[in-house]
């Protein structure tokens, strides 16, 4: 049966489903989602022999959220897990499963303390090694400078995207994931000039199978209660990340790895700046087995929740 258990990790309490038992398989969302997107995995990974554990990262839902910026540092995240698995597996490593926000947390955890995961899989966003610059002047230069909206750039500035998501967080959370889901008609969205909102030109939703009114019930509660200030500090950390990141400049992940991505998702391209995302993540991760779902957006095991289960538990047994 499914627990859920807040677990002081040292720096952050963190709210985690935790279902079966055997290994430790850590679970991390991404923007803007919840333990609950692990919803369709935790049992079935849990029923393979496995410690299923899916966390609310901090600044979400039953987790800590503290209200400083800095509090959402890489450093401080990455260190979140490394106390979670001390807790909940102090005799051996665990293995690491993010999507969204949450693979670039699980793979540079992974980089970052090999001691203590074993394997990562990535779902979404590939990985790219110890970045040259920070993150905020690729898209400055190629969105910003240019006067194009770029959604990380809106993100910025405190306050602003916060009171554009809380006015209506289920309008906000179903726009957004449609928007760039596998069901959305094609179209470029986000093709707009600087000083656009987030949801202006984006679609309204159609019901869609595996985002239900349930769903978004669950969503919007979350939302309301937490607000959106720690989810959008995750963004404005870009240069603190870039420095701390530069102390494992040219290292790989030599850990067993997977990555899953689809063929409609813009994060598993980068946003049109990599053709062959599974080649990209090899150059940094010899050890990476890549999929790419075809007809899958950026909600990949939401989207596709059969097919990813059957990846990831075939991974899990292998290892």
């Amino acid at each position: 049966m499914r627990e859920m258990r807040t677990i002081d990790t040292g720096d952050a309490s963190l709210r985690c489903a935790i279902e079966g038992e055997g290994p430790l398989v850590i679970m991390v969302h991404g923007f803007p989602e919840s333990w609950y997107s692990w919803r369709h995995q935790i049992g079935p990974i849990a029923a393979a022999g496995f410690t299923a554990c899916a966390i609310d990262v901090r600044g979400y839902g039953g987790s800590d959220k503290p209200h400083p910026i800095e509090a959402y540092t890489l450093q401080r995240i990455v260190g979140d897990l490394v106390g979670l698995r001390n807790v909940l597996s102090p005799d051996e490593p665990a293995t690491l499963i993010g999507h969204d926000w949450g693979a670039p947390i699980v793979w540079n955890s992974a980089l970052t303390h090999p001691e203590h995961f074993r394997a990562v899989a990535g779902l979404s966003v590939p990985f790219a090694g110890v970045p040259n610059r920070p993150f905020t002047e690729v898209f400055r230069e190629h969105f910003t400078s240019k006067g194009r909206f770029f959604y990380q750039e809106y993100f910025q500035e405190p306050g602003v995207a916060e009171a554009e998501a809380e006015r209506d967080p289920r309008e906000w959370v179903a726009r957004m994931m449609y928007s760039i889901s596998g069901d959305v008609p094609p179209g470029d969205y986000f093709d707009k000039p600087l000083g656009a909102t987030f949801l202006e030109g984006l679609p309204d939703p159609a019901p869609v199978g595996w985002l239900t009114e349930d769903d978004l019930d669950f969503y919007e509660a979350e939302f309301k209660s937490s607000g959106f200030r720690g989810p959008l500090n995750r963004y404005r950390n870009h240069e603190a990340d870039y420095e701390w990141l530069q102390g494992w400049a040219g290292k790989l992940i030599e850990q067993p790895a997977l990555f899953i991505g689809g063929t409609r998702d813009p994060a598993t391209f980068l946003f049109g700046a990599v053709e062959d995302p599974i080649g990209l993540v090899k150059m940094f991760v010899p050890n990476v087995e890549g999929h790419i779902l075809d007809g899958v957006g950026h909600w990949t095991q939401q989207e596709r929740p059969g097919e990813v289960n059957r990846i990831l538990i075939d991974w899990l047994k292998r290892l």
